[in-house]
C-alpha cells in the first residue's frame, strides 16, 4: 500500500496558485461553519457551499470524480467520510464532519472540518473530546511535515497524539486506516498516500515546495467500517461516531503554509508557519 514514490515538487507560482484553491476552500467552510443548525439537511449545505465557490471563480473538485455529483461530502454521526448530501434533516448534537474541495486555475485545495450541529454546548462530552483530538492530531501531523524528513513521519505524529488523547480521556480512540492523506495538486489524488498511523516502512522525503492533504479520520469505537449500499458513504461498524479533519499542506525550505486554513496555519504552528513567497 505504502510506497516509495516521490513527492512532486512545485515551484513557488505554483504553491501560490495552490492557495488561491485553499482560500475558497477555507472561506467555503468557514461559511459553512456559521451556518450549520438544526433543521438544515445536508443537501441545503451542498448547495450554499457550491454557490460559495462558483462565486470565488472556483469549481467544486469532488463533482467531477466520476460518479460523484455533489460539491460536499457530509458524514454525520457513524458516518467516517463520503456522506453523500441528501434529504436528511441535522438535529442538535450531530457531530458533522464536512469535506470540500475546489479547483481555481487547475489546482486543487482540499480540507474538512468537523462541528457539533447546536454548538459544543448540545455535544455529548464523549464527542467533544473526539473532535478535539481529531483536529489536535491533524496539526500535530502538519507539525512532522518538514523538508527532509521521512513523509511518513506524519502518520507516527498523528497516531502519537490520538494515543495520548486517549490516555489523558480514559478512552480508546480508533484510527481510520482504510483511508489515507495524498498528494494534491492539478489533480485532487496525486501519490503519494499519507497514512494517519505509524508504520514500519520507510516513505518518501519531503521535497521543497511538495504538497499534500493530511485527513486523519478517528472513532469514539474500533477502527473496523463498513461501505453503505450506496457505495460512497464510509460508516463504522459498531455504530459509534466518527471525526474527520483535513488540511492542504506546502512544505519549503522555510518553513509551512496551511494552503486551506484562512491564516495559513499561523495560530497553531507558531515559529513553522511561513507563506512561501
Amino acid at each position: 500500500m505504502f510506497g516509495r514514490e516521490r513527492l512532486e515538487a512545485k515551484s513557488a507560482d505554483q504553491v501560490r496558485s495552490m492557495r488561491a484553491a485553499g482560500l475558497v476552500v477555507a472561506g467555503a467552510l468557514e461559511m459553512l461553519r456559521t451556518t450549520v443548525t438544526a433543521g438544515v439537511t445536508t443537501l441545503d449545505l451542498d448547495r450554499l457551499a457550491e454557490t460559495y465557490i462558483r462565486d470565488h471563480g472556483g469549481r467544486p473538485s469532488f463533482a467531477e470524480v466520476p460518479g460523484y455529483r455533489h460539491t460536499l461530502c457530509t458524514s454525520t454521526n457513524e458516518e467516517i467520510v463520503h456522506g453523500i448530501p441528501g434529504s436528511r434533516v441535522l438535529v442538535d448534537g450531530d457531530l458533522l464532519s464536512i469535506d470540500c474541495g475546489a479547483i481555481v486555475g487547475g489546482w486543487h485545495g482540499d480540507a474538512a472540518i468537523s462541528l457539533i450541529v447546536g454548538g459544543r454546548e448540545a455535544a455529548r462530552p464523549a464527542d467533544l473530546q473526539l473532535m478535539d483530538a481529531t483536529e489536535d492530531s491533524l496539526w500535530a501531523g502538519i507539525g512532522a511535515l518538514r523538508v527532509g524528513r521521512d513523509l511518513f513521519e506524519v502518520g507516527a505524529a498523528i497516531e502519537e497524539s490520538i494515543v495520548a488523547a486517549g490516555e489523558r480521556f480514559g478512552r480508546e480512540f480508533g484510527i481510520v486506516e482504510d483511508y489515507v492523506g495524498h498528494g494534491i495538486g492539478r489533480e485532487m489524488h496525486m501519490p503519494p498516500n499519507v497514512p494517519n498511523y505509524s508504520v514500519k516502512s520507510r516513505g518518501p522525503t519531503v521535497r521543497h515546495a511538495c504538497t499534500v492533504a493530511i485527513e486523519p479520520m478517528i472513532t469514539l469505537g474500533a477502527q473496523d467500517n463498513e461501505v453503505l449500499a450506496d457505495q460512497w458513504t464510509v460508516v463504522t461498524r459498531d455504530g459509534e461516531r466518527a471525526s474527520h479533519w483535513e488540511h492542504t499542506v506546502a512544505a519549503h525550505n522555510g518553513g509551512l503554509w496551511v494552503l486551506t486554513a484562512l491564516d495559513g496555519g499561523a495560530a497553531r504552528l507558531g515559529s513553522a508557519y511561513a507563506p512561501l513567497t
